[in-house]
């Protein structure tokens, strides 16, 4: 089969199109012929070798994708040959093939074609275990999602607005605030222009949860932001990972602050949190109130460009077609 490869840590260009042996099928697992590849953040640190595919994982980036089901391992279950699904992967999506645990398949949504199904599992799956799962954003409550026009904003502002939370978010231009409110967020922060602690603050006396990517540069910034027993979940370093930080706000405000990578995940919480995406998620999509928002879908062997350009000003999710 062919798949993109990292021919060494570096920029965009040492992703090459090459020949590679077809996956092996182990018991549990599927094989999937892939319709379609989601390209995320994650796959641009893998490809400048800071964050390496967990053990047995296939060492090709791509950690979501879609495509119909070509072989199925012994002991799998309700799952057969010939069904279109989308998966939740450890690595290996940026090919014309990938194995993958059975517990990771999500069937396609009603409504969504198998192309754009790829866009789902990896920000469904990390948006529904931070801020529901672990952080118990609820209906009534606030919420604020640093990077609104992301991959991950773009769900989790859908989502959340799904569960009745406020929803506030922040982005880095007018147009893409306007995009942002399109999707139902209730007030839109232009970082570059407003300090969104103080917009908050304006507002509410605090969020009850925030979404951040940016880690230690926005770290104090987000403690202040919270309310009483506030919730903070840190999903990316965009902003850096170490700095001096005044932790007061954590006892005064009975502050919780979390963290957590999906890929590193066990197979058994993997297959746990998309049973809760299937059950809590997949509705709101079925319903049409969380669509997908593909910014562009890009052949197979474009996945330099595709790396450039969800490193530039883009907004939603970039998908490559094998």
């Amino acid at each position: 089969m062919k798949a993109i490869v990292i021919r060494e840590p570096g920029g965009p260009e040492v992703l090459e199109l090459r020949e590679v042996p077809d996956p092996e099928v182990h018991d549990g697992e599927v094989l999937i012929k892939v319709a379609a590849a989601g390209v995320n953040r994650a796959d641009t640190s893998q490809r400048k070798g800071q964050y390496p595919p967990p053990p047995g994982a296939p060492v090709y980036p791509g950690l979501e994708c879609s495509g119909v089901i070509e072989a199925v391992g012994s002991g799998v279950e309700n799952w057969k040959v010939g069904d279109e699904v989308c998966a939740l992967l450890s690595g290996g999506g940026y090919a014309e093939k990938v194995a993958v645990s059975a517990g990771q398949l999500l069937p396609i949504p009603k409504g969504i074609s198998l192309q754009d199904a790829a866009s789902f599992p990896e920000v469904a799956c990390t948006v529904w275990s931070t801020i529901f799962m672990t952080s118990h954003l609820s209906s009534g409550e606030s919420v604020l999602i640093h990077g609104g026009t992301s991959g991950i904003g773009t769900f989790a502002i859908q989502i959340a607005k799904y569960i009745g939370a406020k929803v506030f978010t922040t982005a880095g231009s007018e147009e893409h605030l306007l995009e942002c409110a399109k999707l139902g967020a209730d007030v839109m922060i232009n970082y570059k222009k407003e300090d969104f602690v103080v917009c908050v603050k304006n507002e509410t006396n605090g969020k009850d949860v925030i979404l951040d990517i940016m880690g230690a540069s926005y770290f104090q910034r987000n403690l202040d932001s919270l309310s009483l027993d506030g919730r903070l979940f840190i999903i990316g370093f965009q902003g850096g990972n170490s700095g001096e930080f005044n932790l007061g706000p954590l006892l005064m405000k009975r502050l919780t602050v979390s963290g957590a990578g999906l890929r590193s995940r066990t197979t058994k919480n993997k297959a746990q949190i998309v049973a809760e995406v299937l059950a809590n998620v997949w509705p709101a999509i079925e319903q049409g109130k969380v669509k997908p928002i593909i910014y562009k879908a890009l052949p197979l062997e474009d996945a330099a460009e595709a790396h450039r350009l969800i490193e530039g000003d883009h907004m939603g999710k970039i998908l490559l077609i094998p």
